[in-house]
């Protein structure tokens, strides 16, 4: 069987004044390509950990993370960037620029990558009509809802045409119609192929998806259902 992602007895310990803070103890799964994996869990059991080590923005204290056969804590810091361009990150709080507009926001992205203005134009256009924003393309975060804005950073996230979406609670400051705007939006790119890690504590969408979800609790995997459901 092919793995995307794979997680091989991964812990994470942080060191305090006080004692030793376990965020993750031996945690073990694997993704495979074009799977919608949800992971759940309390405030505080290791679900922003665990997204942070996929980055390589944390390193393991033991175990090991492979994405596509590569351990990518064994990735030199100047190649990490060649990693980070597989993985598109949606955030909780957006991360949008406030003083550009929808379409700066996007395109952004690929300035920095060194892309051709035709190439910008062209690949903007598209998903910018992926998320149905065109009509709001010159329109500053301000001037955004709370919905659009979510959509805009799950375009920003796209425009690199990434392998792996996390998502890591994208709907926390949403309204129920806006969470379900971008949960259907999140399952819409899943379809096109697009492996999706949400990680949230909306017990509504988790029931709703019946998709796989990793349950979380102080740091350990206490269940991985195939189709689950929110049990906390």
């Amino acid at each position: 069987m092919i793995f995307m992602i794979s997680f091989q007895k991964v812990s994470k310990t942080f060191q305090s004044r006080l004692k030793p803070i376990h965020a993750l103890e031996e945690v073990s799964f694997e993704v495979q390509p074009g799977e919608f994996v949800s992971i759940v869990g309390r405030s505080g059991s290791g679900k922003t950990t665990l997204l942070k080590l996929l980055l390589a923005e944390e390193d393991p204290s033991s175990g090991a993370i492979f994405f596509n056969d590569q351990d990518i804590h064994q990735i030199k810091s100047d190649k990490l960037h060649k990693l980070r361009r597989e993985i598109g990150v949606v955030f909780q709080d957006y991360k949008l620029f406030p003083s550009k507009t929808t379409y700066e926001n996007i395109a952004y992205v690929m300035e920095v990558m060194g892309a051709s203005d035709r190439e910008i134009k062209n690949d903007v256009a598209k998903v910018l009509e992926l998320v149905q924003l065109t009509d709001r393309k010159d329109s500053f975060p301000e001037e955004l809802s709370g919905g659009e804005r979510q959509r805009a950073a799950i375009a920003r996230a796209l425009i690199h045409r990434p392998q792996v979406i996390l998502a890591d609670e994208p709907t926390g400051n949403l309204d129920p119609y806006h969470t379900r705007d971008i949960i259907k939006l999140l399952v819409k790119l899943n379809e096109m192929g697009t492996t999706i890690i949400l990680a949230t504590h909306n017990q509504e969408v988790i029931n709703s998806l019946e998709k796989r979800v990793i349950t979380l609790e102080e740091g350990k995997v206490i269940r991985d259902e195939k189709k689950g459901r929110f049990a906390i």
